[in-house]
């Protein structure tokens, strides 16, 4: 069955990965079932006898090849890094600043404005106020929205 040969193969390599890793010799070498020791499974339609575990060896020489041996790394010598000349600082002070000064410009024409329009609201009213007291109306609320 292919999937048991890929299986299989996929453990082989997962071996040969550890043993490169930490410099051990993976299990699976160790503890290879011999093929007489295979026990034989019995179905209701026939015997069957399992597949013995493949050879590692066999299989890594098959599918992967050999590692490349270790040569050590040329050492090289640290560059020395230059660093850019800084750039002049530019001032921004006076943008802010006019900018700040526009927006307060701004807030206060909208507080003047509301002051306005309530003064003027304020003085509708009491003008409402005064002219049903003289005709000597009481004044009425407006209804409730």
């Amino acid at each position: 069955m292919k999937w048991m040969r890929e299986r299989d193969l996929l453990i082989a390599q997962t071996m040969a990965f550890v043993q490169s890793v930490t410099g051990k010799a993976p299990e699976a070498e160790k503890t290879v079932i011999a093929p007489a020791a295979v026990p034989a499974i019995e179905t209701s339609e026939s015997t069957v006898v399992a597949a013995p575990f493949p050879d590692v060896a066999s299989l890594l020489a098959q599918r992967m090849p050999a590692p490349p041996a270790a040569t050590p790394a040329p050492v090289e010598k640290p560059r020395e890094v230059s660093r850019p000349t800084p750039l002049p600082r530019v001032d921004l002070r006076d943008d802010f600043q006019s900018e700040i000064k526009a927006r307060v410009a701004n807030f206060r024409a909208h507080q003047e404005r509301f002051n306005r329009e309530r003064e003027a609201y304020c003085a509708a009213t009491m003008a409402k106020v005064h002219a049903a007291l003289r005709e000597g109306n009481p004044p009425t609320r407006p209804p409730a929205k």
